[in-house]
């Protein structure tokens, strides 16, 4: 069966096609969670709602992106409001006091090799919150400044600053596990 015509299928109640596109990217939209939220239950619960938006809302799903990307913003989205709800602090900082930053120098964005992937996630999930959203969006998940600023609800000005920012104190901390030093 084609993606369209599951999506189709669903749009029509059809329990069969959705819960075979639930199959098809729960694993995958739960790891996206699961980046944001610590907490198991926390995340599933997130995904399960996430599907249940999607599901009610897919006749505003109109193809121009792939359905998993149009889910997985659901899905940071849900994640990033769950944060909210249990009021954990979202940092935002004062945008008079950002200045942009250039960001063309990824070629000294590079770590040694030594380094595993599982040591940057550990290193990001131990940046301050302020940076740790915008790197996870932005270096893991693709998103680009103007969706980051979207999702945050922050300008792209500061969407840049924090990247460059969160990157700074990654490296800082990727150096530190090179050096045998725990964060």
């Amino acid at each position: 069966m084609f993606q369209v015509d599951i999506i189709e299928q669903c749009k029509q109640n059809n329990r069969k096609a959705q819960l075979q596109l639930y199959n098809q990217y729960c694993d995958g939209m739960y790891s996206v969670a699961k980046r944001f939220l610590k907490d198991t239950d926390d995340a599933e619960d997130v995904v399960q709602e996430a599907f249940i938006k999607a599901f009610s809302k897919l006749n505003q799903y109109k193809a121009e992106v792939t359905f998993g990307a149009w889910l997985k913003r659901i899905v940071v989205n849900k994640s990033i409001d769950f944060l909210k709800s249990k009021k954990q602090r979202f940092v935002e900082l004062e945008e008079v006091h950002l200045k942009v930053v250039d960001t063309t120098e990824d070629d000294k964005w590079l770590v040694e090799d030594t380094i595993t992937l599982n040591d940057v996630k550990k290193a990001i999930n131990n940046l301050p919150e302020k940076y740790q959203y915008v790197v996870m969006l932005y270096l893991i998940d693709g998103y680009d400044h103007q969706e980051i600023s979207e999702i945050l609800n922050i300008s792209e000005v500061a969407s840049r600053t924090q990247l460059s920012r969160g990157k700074v104190k990654l490296q800082e901390l990727l150096k530190l596990k090179k050096n045998g030093t725990r964060y």
